[in-house]
């Protein structure tokens, strides 16, 4: 009998570079499924409705990241779980710092990581 499936993340900044991606990597090994995106219409990989419906909760850097998103994307983020981190555009991609910031607020974001 097959266990319950693991959970799956969407993390999402501007542009995909920097922050969501970091995030992907550090909690791909977490037991849980991750993808990333961007909002901005030069992301390395554009926000879309087949990611967001993949999702089982979708993390934004920043409101501006979700309220981006609302707008173009109202009808496929209606009833999805989302969170939002309020990491600023300051870290490169696998900072420490972001690295050590992610540990501590996603976790305290998604019930599901705190074990």
């Amino acid at each position: 009998m097959a266990g319950p499936l693991p959970l799956r993340l969407l993390f999402v900044c501007g542009r995909g570079k920097l922050r969501s991606p970091t995030a992907e990597a550090i909690f791909a090994g977490e037991g849980v499924e991750t993808q990333s995106a961007g909002v901005s219409s030069d992301a390395d990989t554009p926000l879309d409705p087949e990611a967001i419906l993949w999702a089982d909760v979708i993390v934004f850097m920043q409101p501006q990241h979700r309220a981006k998103a609302t707008r173009r994307f109202a009808k496929q983020l209606r009833g999805k779980r989302s969170v939002c981190l309020n990491i600023p555009d300051r870290y490169g991609y696998m900072d420490v710092k972001l690295i050590e910031r992610l540990r501590e607020t996603v976790p305290r974001s998604i019930p599901q990581l705190r074990q």
